[in-house]
């Protein structure tokens, strides 16, 4: 009991570290994953190494973005966890006078290797997305805006128009591609 207490403890800290992300810490927001770790996010899809690398080029832009993360659901069996954790992302763009808030639940397959808890595959899942103006009402470009799932349609903008594409579609609260991902995810906890 005590061991699973540590490692529930350990796991809430790997969730809760995604702030070096927003604090350009990039060598702790690299200590999150094991090395062959893979992340599917709204930008970007590959080897978390290449999107902390990636991230810091966003930290160099003029897009800033910050997360909170709340308290995370987690799922063991034995050295293996599936951890589910709702998270807001708030993001802007200084030059554009132009944010978004965008709600989501980080999906992660998380493995205790070598005696330290990690996540092996980050996935997100899209629940609801809008717009926030600095000073006044902007327009948007609706056309644009219509491309992406209403979900994260607000920060896909702001990703589009900061130089961030996105790469492919993500999954959504109750949509088809979240079935597959949270099955898959139960097929890499439970191995027959």
């Amino acid at each position: 009991m005590a061991a699973r207490i540590e490692d529930r403890i350990a796991i809430t800290d790997l969730m809760n570290g995604w702030i070096h992300r927003d604090l350009n810490e990039w060598d702790q927001l690299r200590a999150l994953f094991h090395a062959d770790a893979t992340i599917e996010i709204t930008w970007f899809d590959g080897l978390a190494t290449d999107f902390v690398e990636g991230s810091a080029r966003m930290g160099e832009s003029d897009l800033r973005t910050k997360h909170f993360v709340g308290n995370p659901s987690i799922t063991f069996n034995g050295d293996r966890a599936l951890v589910q954790t709702n998270a807001m992302v708030f993001a802007e763009n200084v030059a554009l006078d132009l944010g978004s808030t965008t709600h989501n639940r980080f999906w992660d397959q998380v493995e205790k290797r070598d005696g330290i808890w990690r996540i092996a595959r980050r996935q997100s899942i899209y629940d609801m997305s809008y717009f926030n103006f600095l000073a006044k009402d902007q327009e948007v470009d609706e056309t644009t805006v219509r491309r992406y799932p209403r979900e994260y349609a607000a920060l896909a903008y702001l990703l589009e128009k900061s130089g961030f594409s996105i790469v492919r579609e993500f999954p959504t609260r109750g949509s088809d591609l979240e079935t597959q991902i949270k099955s898959a995810g139960t097929a890499w906890l439970n191995p027959s």
